[in-house]
């Protein structure tokens, strides 16, 4: 049975979605620091025709991609826990089902904002 939210609801759980979604930006912008650093090391070693790879540092790479991944499934469980539904990482997105006129939309929260503002 989906909880409808409203705003007031979902505004008493600011202070606890910024200690939530902050952290989850960050995890969230290292992760894709790391992969674009994969793909250009396997770009170069393409256009060279070959070439030596580091395997230790692809591997250290390759492993703290998985531990972020972790920590960002962790953090997406504890939002959804909370009854939100993480939509964009990038800019720390979050809706809340809400019932409008017998009608179920979303109510939106992005990271920084003070308030819900918006809906969809």
């Amino acid at each position: 049975m989906t909880k409808y939210f409203t705003p007031d609801e979902v505004e008493a759980l600011i202070p606890r979605l910024r200690e939530l979604i902050g952290p989850l930006v960050d995890l969230h912008r290292e992760v894709l620091r790391l992969r674009a650093d994969l793909a250009g090391e396997q770009r170069r070693i393409m256009l060279s025709g070959g070439g030596t790879l580091d395997r230790d540092a692809w591997r250290a790479r390759s492993r703290r991609i998985e531990e972020l991944t972790r920590d960002i499934q962790e953090g997406i469980g504890a939002i959804t826990a909370l009854g939100g539904v993480p939509k964009d990482l990038a800019i720390g997105l979050v809706d809340f089902p809400h019932l409008m006129d017998g009608r179920e939309v979303n109510l939106c929260w992005r990271f920084g904002e003070t308030s819900v503002g918006f809906w969809h």
